[in-house]
């Protein structure tokens, strides 16, 4: 599992290793762990993993066969923010927010593949957002990540299907985490966008002590039931306001296509503006 130290991934790795699983439980730093590993003593393995680098992810899976045995779930759950409109995104910074969000879950879906393919099935977890069903201002290079995971895992899922490895797309909405605190601004800022984003920058901003937003321990139960339940949907949303959100967005993609056919002269009528 990557992306424990905080937030959503700790208070996963937490709820497996109270339901009695082991896990290994991945961090830029091991150090952040130690007091999780001292929780539960020989049910979570700490370990160091830098997304960026192939050769980290590699032996993270390795670190997995040899301690576990096999890998029955892969859970890719880390993650990076970037605030910033489209303009103001370099292509650096682009690329670093697709490495972590695409590029690494990609790799680590490689690397175990053959093994749960040996071992006669498996289940890899991908941690999205409503973020990967719609776009937020200054969200750019974060939602262009999530799309992409989505993407990669409904195609992953089909290829998967006939070895007995599922997938599936988890899509929290807004969590009381440290994900907008600790979000970082793109350099190139420009003034001309400060005004429209700065509503957007303060609600992330304050999700930490949001009192309404829902907590990491619903996330945890939530992915819990899911691996459990030996099947279900590819996509399932985590929280009433996730939800909330993806009906909308399916609502505006259904009024989207309609007026595009209008557009197009395919003789139906947009829907009239609610």
């Amino acid at each position: 599992m990557t992306g424990c130290s905080s937030g959503l991934g700790l208070a996963l790795a937490r709820a497996v290793a109270a339901a009695g699983d082991r896990v290994v439980a991945t961090s830029r730093g091991a150090s952040p762990l130690d007091a999780l590993a001292a929780e539960f003593p020989g049910q979570v393995v700490p370990a160091r993993l830098e997304l960026r680098s192939a050769a980290d992810c590699a032996a993270a899976v390795e670190l997995a066969r040899e301690h576990l045995g096999g890998v029955d779930v892969l859970v890719n759950n880390a993650g990076v923010g970037l605030f910033g409109a489209v303009e103001e995104v370099s292509d650096e910074e682009l690329r670093d927010q697709l490495e972590v969000l695409a590029v690494a879950p990609w790799r680590l879906s490689r690397l175990v593949l053959p093994v749960m393919r040996a071992q006669g099935g498996g289940h890899v977890v991908n941690v999205s957002s409503v973020g990967g069903r719609m776009a937020f201002p200054g969200l750019g290079a974060y939602v262009a990540g999530k799309f992409a995971l989505e993407g990669m895992s409904l195609a992953l899922a089909a290829e998967a299907a006939p070895f007995g490895v599922r997938v599936t797309v988890v899509e929290p909405g807004g969590f009381a985490t440290s994900y907008g605190s600790s979000l970082a601004e793109a350099a190139g800022r420009l003034p001309e966008y400060g005004e429209a984003l700065a509503p957007m920058r303060a609600a992330l901003r304050g999700m930490a002590g949001d009192a309404e937003l829902n907590r990491p321990e619903a996330f945890a139960e939530l992915v819990l039931r899911v691996v459990a339940a030996g099947a279900g949907p590819v996509r399932v949303p985590v929280g009433p306001d996730a939800y909330a959100m993806v009906e909308a967005a399916l609502a505006g993609e259904a009024a989207e296509l309609a007026a595009a056919r209008a557009l197009a002269g395919e003789g139906v009528a947009a829907p009239d503006p609610v």
